[in-house]
């Protein structure tokens, strides 16, 4: 699909689209984000999109996945900054302790690699599938697996060494 034939047949989509977005994540900002992203989605797969029966259903379909996906981040997005032990005799040394680990592993995951750094915050923080993780990377669940292991176990390993090095 050429550029002015996207303009002329998706475009015009963009308030169908925008309303159905604000009917599911009920916040404007979101909406108009996923929106954005169906676009962007859209354009990357423009070439398909000729031989696709229906451009407006796969494009609300895009669009109400991108949306679930939003929502479901929302849901299990965890602030490392906010976490707490369900345990009951926290101290408040060991509270501060935990608090500089959080830190530190924060450092840590912000030194990865991109890829590897998007993979592991999609796994371990916002509870994405591998499957999930590899249609958004567009690549393939064994890539996804592989960086998410590597990732982990660069993890380890620098705070392992931190932690020795400060013993």
């Amino acid at each position: 699909m050429e550029l002015e034939k996207f303009k002329s047949v998706v475009l015009p989509l963009r308030e169908k689209l925008q309303g159905f977005a604000r009917s599911m994540l009920t916040n404007d900002v979101d909406a108009e984000d996923a929106v954005q992203e169906t676009f962007l989605r859209l354009w990357n797969v423009r070439a398909q999109l000729d031989n696709h029966p229906n451009t407006g259903g796969f494009a609300m379909q895009t669009l109400k996945n991108i949306c679930i996906d939003k929502l479901r981040a929302e849901k299990y997005n965890l602030s490392l900054d906010n976490v707490i032990l369900a345990e009951s005799t926290i101290t408040p040394y060991t509270y501060t302790e935990q608090q500089d680990n959080v830190t530190v592993i924060r450092k840590i995951i912000d030194s990865l690699p991109e890829t590897q750094r998007r993979i592991m915050l999609m796994r371990d923080v916002e509870g994405y599938e591998l499957t999930e993780i590899a249609d958004i990377m567009c690549t393939e669940q064994s890539t996804v697996r592989v960086n998410l292991s590597r990732a982990r176990k660069a993890v380890r390993d620098k705070f392992i060494n931190i932690n020795k090095t400060m013993r």
